[in-house]
């Protein structure tokens, strides 16, 4: 057996040991950008680990890793050995990993094609020590390239995958694609969750659909998938994001804050009773 077959059979053993203390292991998905799937992948992760489940958050957006940011986590994964490092922790004790860590600088680009990304990926899931977790999550970046393909070839026994859209018919197109690439893949899709559905507004309650209008659940219904569930369009969402600040602790009572909440206890549901039928 040559060296080269032999490291690559030792990266998969670890990525094993890695990930067998880890239960549900949930990717985010979309079709395209701008659909607020990190924004998503963040407050579910925190709506679970607000329902006392050890959270992590993997965050697979090579080339635009905003998780830290979203998270307004600043101090790095520390190094427990030569070849394993110890995540770093975010609100709720929820450990995180992402690429932007790695740069010297934050608003350095990380410049590389489809070989290095799946090496990094590789060493993320090989090299870190999750510890035991309920959740893994995977925030992926838009469309069905390298890094969602990377995940779902070497992260076995994936639970499933949370598929985001936005209410436009254009956003409603494209996420069939990823859809279809979930399935492709062995990914169980585990629903489709609608963002920026409407905009209530604040003063009067009237409610305004800016972006369309039932894209989210046309498309479930159409790939006879689960419909999760829609997020109202809300400034704070943004103002929050770029605060760093988590929308959903800040705001807890909101409107959209709520609908966070509920789709986290639909996957609650969805994946630990089926794991007990199990």
């Amino acid at each position: 057996m040559n060296s080269g077959v032999q490291a690559f059979q030792q990266v998969l053993s670890k990525i094993k040991d890695r990930m067998k203390d880890i239960r549900y292991k949930v990717a985010v998905i979309s079709g395209k950008g701008g659909v607020g799937k990190s924004f998503i992948a963040v407050s579910l992760a925190l709506a679970l680990a607000s329902q006392r489940r050890s959270v992590g958050l993997l965050d697979a957006d090579i080339h635009g890793p905003s998780i830290s940011w979203l998270l307004k986590v600043k101090e790095p994964p520390s190094a427990i050995s030569k070849d394993l490092i110890k995540p770093a922790i975010g609100p709720l004790g929820i450990k995180v990993l992402s690429a932007q860590f790695l740069l010297p600088k934050s608003e350095m680009p990380i410049v590389w094609r489809g070989p290095l990304k799946t090496r990094l990926i590789l060493e993320f899931l090989a090299n870190v020590e999750w510890g035991r977790l309920d959740y893994l999550i995977v925030d992926l970046p838009p469309g069905t390239g390298d890094e969602a393909l990377t995940i779902a070839q070497f992260l076995k026994g994936t639970n499933g995958a949370i598929v985001v859209t936005t209410p436009s018919d254009l956003a409603g197109f494209v996420v069939k694609k990823a859809i279809m690439f979930c399935k492709e893949v062995g990914f169980p899709v585990l629903g489709i969750v609608e963002n920026m559905s409407e905009f209530i507004c604040p003063n009067c309650g009237a409610k305004y659909t800016i972006f369309g209008k039932g894209s989210g659940r046309r498309i479930a219904e159409e790939m006879q998938v689960r419909y999760l569930g829609s997020i109202p369009l809300d400034p704070r969402i943004n103002e929050c994001n770029d605060k760093g600040e988590p929308f959903i602790l800040k705001f807890p009572e909101s409107e959209a804050a709520r609908k966070i909440y509920s789709i986290a206890e639909k996957i609650i549901q969805i994946l630990e009773s089926q794991y007990k039928r199990e």
